[in-house]
């Protein structure tokens, strides 16, 4: 297991301060702001913490209120809003600074027979092994630059190897333009069997690329364009069963954009081709007119 990952897994071990109420930090490197999907995540750990072992996450709908600051805690406050036969529902409220910067829905059922269908299928794409990982693709755009190099020397917690364009690529090269972004990910470890564990770390992952899958639509990147952009809010469903330390196909696509903002959505897949979970966001995108006119 490298140093980022368990760095991860350390962030999603939060501390419980009261009933019902958690405390969680950010990792120590000199970020902006808080990442989303860690937000996302830590909400998850603290709502799964007040609900029975037999009940397992089916969805959640969250709200990016405000910038999360790395240099604080964040206190998780956990509302017990219902607690039925089948299904229970939890509220968390995330709070910086006596404001609330984020708020999550989480709702929980146990598990059930019934009817079965998946009307999507996988889309074909390359086995992950023969996919570039994110590094080499990186190398390839940037090369030795000094700016870049530790940035891209750092260990990372996700193994993302990218089928489509980059959007740095796509922005060097407008032929690479597309609405559809395609992803391998999976964590290069072996994680216990807590089915809980195995969701909060897809919804830590989620948030990686969603943003992107915009951003790729209009040949826009991070950091070579004056680009801005936040994620609005997220919703995910889970389906079935799965596992984070296998591959999974993070088929997302971006169907419109305008007024400053991005719908992005998508769809993991195991490598057998089962659909594990359904993710829909809404994105914050600024460009200034320059780059807009260029």
């Amino acid at each position: 297991m490298n140093s980022a990952l368990k760095e991860v897994l350390d962030l999603l071990d939060l501390e419980q301060i009261e009933l019902d109420i958690f405390r969680g930090r950010s990792p120590e490197e000199r970020i902006q702001r808080v990442f989303g999907g860690q937000v996302a995540a830590q909400a998850l750990v603290a709502a799964g913490r007040t609900v029975a072992s037999d009940r397992m996450v089916h969805s959640l709908h969250a709200y990016f209120i405000r910038p999360g600051d790395p240099a604080i805690p964040i206190v998780y406050n956990v509302e017990r809003i219902r607690d039925g036969r089948s299904f229970t529902t939890r509220r968390v409220v995330a709070v910086q600074h006596g404001k609330a910067i984020f708020t999550m829905s989480v709702s929980f059922h146990i598990q059930e027979e019934g009817v079965s269908h998946q009307a999507v299928t996988m889309p074909q794409v390359p086995d992950p092994e023969t996919v570039p990982t994110f590094q080499e693709r990186m190398f390839n755009v940037v090369g030795d630059d000094p700016a870049w190099r530790d940035w891209l020397a750092r260990p990372r917690p996700v193994d993302a190897r990218y089928v489509n364009a980059l959007t740095w690529e796509a922005q060097k090269d407008p032929s690479l333009i597309s609405a559809k972004n395609h992803v391998w990910f999976r964590y290069d470890a072996d994680l216990p069997d807590d089915p809980l564990l195995h969701v909060v770390l897809a919804a830590y992952a989620s948030d990686f690329t969603l943003v992107d899958t915009v951003l790729l639509a209009h040949g826009l990147a991070w950091g070579a364009s004056n680009v801005k952009g936040a994620s609005l809010d997220h919703a995910m469903w889970f389906h079935r069963p799965f596992r984070v330390d296998d591959w999974l196909l993070y088929a997302q696509e971006s169907p419109w954009s305008g007024g400053a903002r991005g719908l992005a959505r998508g769809e993991m897949f195991t490598p057998s081709g089962e659909l594990a979970v359904s993710v829909v966001q809404e994105c914050m995108i600024r460009v200034s007119e320059d780059v807009m006119k260029s």
